[in-house]
């Protein structure tokens, strides 16, 4: 049955890659998710572009594990030598936008709960979503999903991991910061030049550093990402604009990373929004001591995603390696979808049926 079910995922996400779906844009992918469950017989609900579904046998008075992963995908960035919307294999790697980030975790998952979705007895209840709008941190995605979903008491959130275990994730705060100064005609004499008042300002936000350091996810990360001023060579701005982007551990609250910067940066600085937060599993929880009873190991890790919306205890893991992810002609090893599907149900035999 599970190479059954291989076969058909792999068959999945090459019509998932070959199916445009940005952020907002998922209405064709999200079909693609509801043909798999009305083949395999298996009540779901669409909300928006969310497919999910909860397991046959659900039971009110046992916790609830969601496998959870996204369909959307960032656009194409212009180093494509491959066409992004054509599943290619080539060399034992399926080509394709969206194949790592995050097609195969979603197919993986999607194997997974299929395989458990009949199940009797299980120690946990099990929800699937494949959602929308996990690359713009949309409201429409797993964030709007959760209050339609039962109370979900634990999740893996499937990225690529490379099948290790992302038992911390590094929250994102994005600032918008302005440096001020006089505005004057470039011919004449001015001591408050806005451009010239931001050399000061991108050597604090350099050499700022924040005091506590994260066992799993290191030091809070600040970098200037952005810089916008002035309209013509003869014209001094009356401001600089900077945005900056900063990786929250945590040991740190996403407030209290702001409050820190809006009171000492030498220049306004404002977020856009303190909604993701950075995330955690205790490493003494079933799902981790699982992972490392297959040989699995743990990390934090840096980059953001939907787990910065869950407030559950939440294990990122998934076939890929993220370093794959958003690069020009983006691919996953076949072989790595296989191996992850085989470990996630390893691992769920594990927890859900308390295979000790």
């Amino acid at each position: 049955m599970i190479q059954r079910l291989t076969t058909k995922a792999i068959s999945l996400l090459k019509n998932l890659i070959e199916t445009p779906s940005f952020s907002s844009e998922e209405d064709a992918t999200a079909l693609l998710l509801e043909n798999w469950f009305q083949e395999f017989n298996i009540p779901y609900t669409r909300t928006q572009n969310n497919v999910w579904s909860v397991n046959k046998h659900f039971d009110d008075s046992k916790p609830t594990l969601l496998l959870n992963s996204h369909h959307d995908t960032v656009k194409p960035n212009n180093g494509y030598t491959k066409d992004p919307f054509k599943a290619i294999v080539e060399d034992g790697k399926l080509y394709g936008l969206g194949s790592n980030d995050a097609g195969g975790c979603l197919v993986s998952l999607l194997v997974t709960y299929t395989y458990f979705y009949q199940k009797e007895n299980l120690a946990y209840n099990l929800v699937f979503a494949g959602t929308a709008e996990e690359e713009s941190s949309g409201p429409n995605g797993l964030n709007g999903l959760l209050k339609t979903l039962p109370n979900i008491d634990v999740a893996i959130v499937g990225e690529p991991t490379l099948m290790q275990l992302a038992i911390a994730e590094k929250g994102l705060v994005v600032f918008d910061a302005e440096v001020a100064g006089t505005p004057s005609h470039a011919a004449h004499p001015n001591h408050d030049n806005a451009i010239y008042n931001t050399i000061d300002v991108l050597q604090w936000f350099k050499e700022v550093s924040f005091e506590k350091t994260s066992e799993t996810l290191g030091e809070v990360k600040l970098t200037v990402t952005q810089i916008n001023a002035g309209k013509q060579h003869n014209a001094v701005p009356s401001e600089v604009k900077l945005v900056v982007d900063v990786r929250v551990n945590d040991k740190y609250t996403n407030q209290e990373v702001s409050d820190y910067l809006q009171q000492n940066a030498p220049c306004n600085i404002q977020p856009r929004s303190l909604n993701l937060n950075s995330s955690s599993i205790p490493k003494e929880h079933p799902l981790v001591q699982a992972g490392l009873a297959l040989g699995r190991k743990t990390y934090g890790s840096p980059t953001l995603s939907d787990q910065a919306v869950l407030s559950c205890p939440s294990l990122k893991l998934g076939p890929g390696d993220s370093t794959r992810s958003h690069t020009a002609d983006e691919f996953i090893y076949l072989q790595e979808i296989e191996e992850g599907i085989e470990l996630y149900i390893e691992l769920l035999n594990k927890v859900v049926r308390c295979e000790y």
